[in-house]
């Protein structure tokens, strides 16, 4: 009986493997599907260019006019590289390396920081005895428009090295490493951005950050 149990299932196996390879033209595509989607989460980090600053212009130009698009895509490197006066003075004076990349739902910034250089140190609790005289520093948030001209990136997530900073300090850090005036529209994590006053919002999805043209006054 155990003999013919294990034919029976060697045959039941093959039965399977020929209906598989038969009906391959039906499944193949979600296998493909389903590769296409790891390969494309692959995080894209990415510097500020002087390059992609123009290529950002000229995709924010389209939006300008009001018979113009009501929305361009861009990559977060080249929109970064657009602001990136506004970048560089959120962060700490001796940023160095700053990447960008736009995960998920989030625009994602990194860069080698003094560690001397992101304030009150007591604020970081027991782990500030830690960090060495550089660390990488990176937040990850989401872009708010908050009035035209003005935008934020609305801080979520924020390391130190290779320490994630607890949720409530996020706040009370954003402020003591944002340089400049921090305007009181800004939510409590929010770092200031300034932004074309045609932007009406601002999204971030499947590596591109998309931007919406106000359709105000039309």
């Amino acid at each position: 009986m155990g003999c013919i149990a294990r034919l029976g299932c060697i045959a039941l196996l093959a039965a399977l493997g020929v209906a598989a390879w038969f009906t391959r033209p039906y499944w193949m595509p979600y296998l493909d599907r389903d590769r296409a989607g790891a390969d494309t989460a692959v995080p894209v980090w990415q510097p500020l260019t002087p390059e992609g600053a123009r290529r950002a212009e000229a995709e924010l130009r389209r939006l300008e006019s009001s018979g113009g698009a009501m929305y361009v895509s861009t990559t977060a490197g080249d929109l970064a590289s657009f602001i990136v006066q506004e970048l560089t003075t959120a962060l700490p004076s001796s940023a160095d390396s700053i990447e960008v990349a736009a995960i998920d739902d989030r625009l994602h910034v990194r860069a080698s920081v003094r560690t001397a250089d992101l304030g009150d140190r007591r604020a970081l609790g027991p782990l500030a005895g830690v960090f060495g005289d550089r660390e990488r520093l990176e937040l990850a948030g989401t872009i708010r428009v908050v009035r035209p001209g003005l935008s934020e990136l609305q801080v979520r997530q924020l390391s130190i090295g290779s320490f994630s900073v607890p949720q409530a300090v996020i706040p009370g850090l954003v402020r003591q490493i944002t340089r400049g005036e921090r305007p009181p529209e800004l939510s409590p994590g929010g770092i200031p951005l300034r932004t074309p006053e045609y932007i009406a919002d601002v999204r971030v999805q499947n590596g591109q950050i998309t931007l919406y043209r106000s359709t105000a006054g039309q």
